[in-house]
């Protein structure tokens, strides 16, 4: 249990909060304290009965009865976020909590619109996606010993879904959100010569405020890759480490 604290105590704020937050959560619903149908987001509830909690604890609540699928996505949160957070947006947290957010808005515009229930699904893809987009040429291996580019991991991960039966509008829902904060964030100010078209609120700053040596704001072009490969179910590039490393192998 002390090596247990002290790893989940050494994990960066954000994904410290968004991994805890979802193990807690579910856990919680799946013995019903409380019972999962107040956790999850429902249009009539949120705008007719003003259940506003609603808009947060969907995103933390999963159904652990999926089993395998729960797990997997639990992976994806931690490692993704984890090298985001400690790579691109490393002593930035204002920075990085705006991104969320602003994946957390989207997400919920389109789960209000298209009756999605639990928003941990496009949440992480489009987390994924970002990292994915920021590190595209970095090789990375899949099951089987499958290896490709990065960019072509949300869609590899896509079309597994929608083999395994797990439908593939909720996944393709986080990547168009994911390419959405990519574009105005980093591919509109340096292709097209544009202005950001995001940036941080102050009040963030304020209240996360950089580390020293920090930077704020976006548009700057992402650090180079490190060379050598990487493990779409392993650790790597960014941030490291986690369950399920391996050389090339599949999850177990």
């Amino acid at each position: 249990m002390g090596d247990i604290q002290q790893w989940f105590s050494s994990l960066p704020p954000m994904t410290r909060t968004w991994f805890g937050g979802t193990i807690a959560l579910s856990l919680l619903g799946r013995f019903n304290m409380p019972s999962p149908y107040w956790l999850v987001l429902d249009y009539s509830a949120v705008v007719h009965g003003f259940q506003i909690w609603r808009l947060a604890t969907c995103v933390f609540f999963y159904s652990v009865q999926r089993g395998f699928h729960f797990l997997i996505n639990l992976y994806f949160l931690y490692n993704y976020s984890l090298r985001l957070e400690t790579g691109l947006f490393a002593r930035r947290p204002a920075d990085y909590l705006f991104m969320l957010l602003f994946i957390w808005v989207c997400s919920l515009i389109v789960g209000l619109l298209g009756s999605m229930y639990m928003l941990m699904d496009p949440m992480v893809m489009a987390v994924l996606y970002v990292w994915c987009q920021l590190n595209k040429d970095t090789i990375v291996s899949f099951w089987f010993g499958t290896q490709f580019k990065a960019m072509y991991l949300p869609w590899v991960l896509l079309a597994f879904n929608v083999i395994m039966g797990n439908g593939g509008m909720v996944d393709l829902s986080g990547i168009l959100i994911g390419h959405l904060y990519f574009f105005l964030t980093f591919k509109y100010p340096q292709d097209f010569g544009g202005v950001s078209l995001l940036q941080t609120p102050q009040i963030l700053y304020h209240y996360f405020p950089n580390a020293r040596g920090g930077e704020s704001g976006f548009g700057r072009p992402p650090p180079a890759p490190r060379a050598g490969g990487d493990d779409a179910a392993g650790g790597g590039g960014g941030g490291g480490g986690g369950f399920f490393r391996g050389q090339g192998h599949t999850l177990r």
